[in-house]
């Protein structure tokens, strides 16, 4: 009786391959044979899963998203049943920059990813609606925080969250580069949010790395 392949667990392995690969040395430098020989398996099982390098850089970013889909997850539920606008997007957003070596690995593949795709905008169309989910989810919750009266009432909500989402991309890149410590980056982002949705509570200020 021939053997049955797990497909899920070979796509799972060639995954943990590449994104090791992929932080060690950077997207543009990752091969389909580099990631055969991380994950011990031939060029022809990589090929077999990912026939373009542009499918697998993809596939990347698909990893780094559920990663943070995960970490946002489980911070957010820690919050309870209903947290304030503010505390909400602080803590999605504190949850999406690398300030651990977890998500420093991710966020070194994300920026990659960016860097990738600037000349191919086919392989971007992923990213693009990611980004416009973001931003009208943070849009939706300034828009909240300005109805229960805790947030600035002129402030247009699609332009404040642009503002804050190119602020915490911005924090992410200094961090990867090792140009200023989490504790400022924290403070940098509380500023962002003090001036849209007014000063927080202590218990975000207290709010661990």
């Amino acid at each position: 009786m021939p053997k049955r392949v797990d497909h899920r667990e070979r796509r799972t392995l060639i995954a943990d391959a590449l994104m090791r690969v992929a932080a060690e040395h950077g997207l543009e430098a990752v091969s389909l044979r580099h990631v055969a020989a991380e994950a011990g398996v031939s060029s022809g099982m990589v090929q077999h899963y990912f026939r373009t390098k542009d499918e697998m850089m993809t596939f990347a970013l698909s990893v780094v998203r559920e990663h943070n889909e995960s970490r946002v997850g489980q911070a957010v539920a820690a919050l309870g049943p209903d947290p304030s606008p503010r505390t909400l997007l602080r803590t999605m957003l504190t949850e999406l920059l690398p300030l651990d070596e977890p998500r420093r690995a991710d966020g070194r593949v994300a920026l990659a990813f960016l860097a990738y795709t600037a000349v191919r905008p086919a392989v971007a169309a992923a990213l693009h609606r990611e980004t416009a989910e973001l931003l009208a989810f943070i849009a939706g919750q300034i828009r909240a925080a300005q109805a229960a009266g805790a947030a600035r009432a002129r402030v247009d909500p699609d332009r404040a969250a642009v503002a804050l989402l190119a602020v915490m991309e911005g924090l992410g890149v200094y961090l990867l580069g090792g140009h200023y410590p989490p504790e400022t980056a924290l403070g940098a982002l509380d500023s962002q949010l003090d001036l849209l949705l007014g000063p927080g509570g202590p218990e975000e200020r207290a709010a661990e790395c």
